[in-house]
Parts: C-alpha cells; sequence; structure tokens
C-alpha cells in the first residue's frame, strides 16, 4: 500500500470512528464508511488540507474506491 493511501485510510478512519484494519482499499469509500454527502464534502476539504492539494470536482465524480482517491491525491503532489 502507498504511503498516501495509508495515510487517507487513517485519516478517514479516525474521522468516521472505524478500525482501519477494516477499511479495504479496493471497497466503495462512501459505503465502507457510512458517509452522507455532506460528510463526504467535509472529508474532502480535510484531505485537501491534509495533503495540501486540490482536486477538482468533475474528478472526484469517477472516484469511488479508497485506492482511487489515494491516486487522485498523489497525481497532485
Amino acid at each position: 500500500m502507498s504511503t498516501t493511501l495509508n495515510t487517507l485510510i487513517e485519516l478517514c478512519a479516525r474521522r468516521f470512528n472505524r478500525n482501519p484494519q477494516d477499511l479495504d482499499p479496493t471497497a466503495d469509500v462512501f459505503e465502507s464508511l457510512g458517509v452522507d454527502s455532506m460528510q463526504v464534502l467535509s472529508l474532502l476539504t480535510e484531505l485537501e488540507q491534509h495533503f495540501n492539494v486540490e482536486i477538482p470536482d468533475y474528478e472526484l465524480r469517477e472516484v469511488r474506491t479508497f485506492e482511487q482517491l489515494a491516486a487522485c491525491i498523489d497525481q497532485r503532489l
């Protein structure tokens, strides 16, 4: 697993009170975390600040898994 993916999973687990080991990198982010769209927007803002990146909305429409989200972040680092 990449450093970005590990950090991403740790941040998501901490924010939504989940065990990081229970979050499968290939799983759907929304289903795994049990979050609604407002929570996702808040999470994305936190991730952008943490990684110091900006992810365009049009790219996020295609993102479903933790791996895909980590790849989007990695492209901007």
